[in-house]
């Protein structure tokens, strides 16, 4: 077995390449900048560069390999805009997997994306489920909810920060799961029969709504935090503001996104059949509030440790 993992260095790609390696897998890594991706080959997995955009390139990574995971998605932050590479960028690869008669093909999409055609992000997810569907690669779709670790940017620091933290409009409960256990779904795929041209929802053992994550949060610092309300109108006026700019594109098309986090409609699944094809117990999954524990723990411990190292410096007045 040789494994391409696309979109290594992402905050879900970095953990299946983790938790391949930690199997003993043979494992190659895609990556648009091989300086940024040393931590990978640190890990034990070697680096092949290049980008989705790039057909060549695609092609020679895909040289002796016999599985392919795909986590990659365009960053929130970059300037690249979701079609190059969700969709322009993704059936290129799909396209080369399949000429390279690769065993295995791994596409992580979103839960629900085909309920949300007008957001960017969620119609080109489900557009690239239905063509990987109608290709003759043995492909497996994985559909999470979110990520325990993007909570952190959005929750945790700010309460640690006493910055503000917006909600918009009828918050929908999603049910995040954490990275790490994610990963231990995508490499049981490649070995599970069960999984052969399926798809699965991944959902974490509970459904949160913000205000449920601002208090666990409040609990575990022991600080209290500033909310703010931010209509699902004003956040779409501000989005047609940045479709009237060509650099606002990429930033409209992530701005987009915000309506499903506000739609009011559950992100969450029932996982019970789920745990039992892929051989994995509930039990041995991270609940949030685990994970929340952990964070704050080492980083009040962290800030603990900087206010003894750093003295105050009396005022000379």
């Amino acid at each position: 077995m040789s494994l391409l993992i696309v979109g290594a260095t992402g905050t879900l790609g970095r953990q299946i390449t983790r938790h391949a390696l930690d199997r003993g897998l043979k494992v190659k890594c895609f990556v648009r900048y091989p300086k940024k991706a040393n931590f990978l080959r640190e890990w034990g997995a070697d680096l092949v560069a290049g980008n989705l955009n790039n057909v060549q390139s695609i092609e020679d990574a895909l040289e002796g390999v016999t599985e392919v995971i795909d986590a990659a998605t365009t960053r929130v932050t970059g300037s690249m805009r979701i079609k190059d590479v969700d969709w322009l960028g993704k059936v290129s690869l799909i396209q080369a997997a399949e000429r390279a008669k690769v065993e295995r093909f791994v596409f992580f999409s979103i839960l629900n994306a085909e309920k949300y055609p007008n957001v960017p992000l969620m119609d080109i997810k489900y557009c690239t489920e239905k063509f990987l569907a109608s290709t003759d690669l043995n492909y497996t779709i994985l559909k999470p909810c979110g990520f325990f670790q993007n909570l952190i940017g959005e929750y945790a620091i700010p309460i640690l920060e006493n910055q503000t933290i917006w909600i918009g409009g009828e918050s929908s409960p999603i049910a995040y799961m954490n990275t790490q256990d994610i990963a231990k779904f995508a490499i049981r795929t490649l070995t599970v029969k069960e999984t052969e041209r399926q798809s699965f929802a991944i959902a974490g053992p509970k459904a949160w709504q913000p205000s449920e994550i601002i208090r666990l949060c409040e609990r575990m610092s022991g600080r209290t935090r500033k909310t703010a309300n931010m209509s699902i109108g004003l956040l779409r006026f501000a989005r047609k503001v940045a479709l009237g700019f060509e650099f606002g594109w990429s930033f409209a098309e992530r701005m987009s996104y915000a309506e499903v986090l506000a739609s009011g409609i559950p992100v969450d699944a029932d996982m019970k059949e789920t745990y039992k094809i892929f051989g994995l117990e509930e039990e041995d999954m991270t609940t949030l509030e685990a994970y929340m524990q952990d964070y704050f723990s080492r980083i009040l411990k962290k800030l603990k440790e900087l206010d003894y190292k750093e003295p105050k410096i009396k005022a000379p007045f």
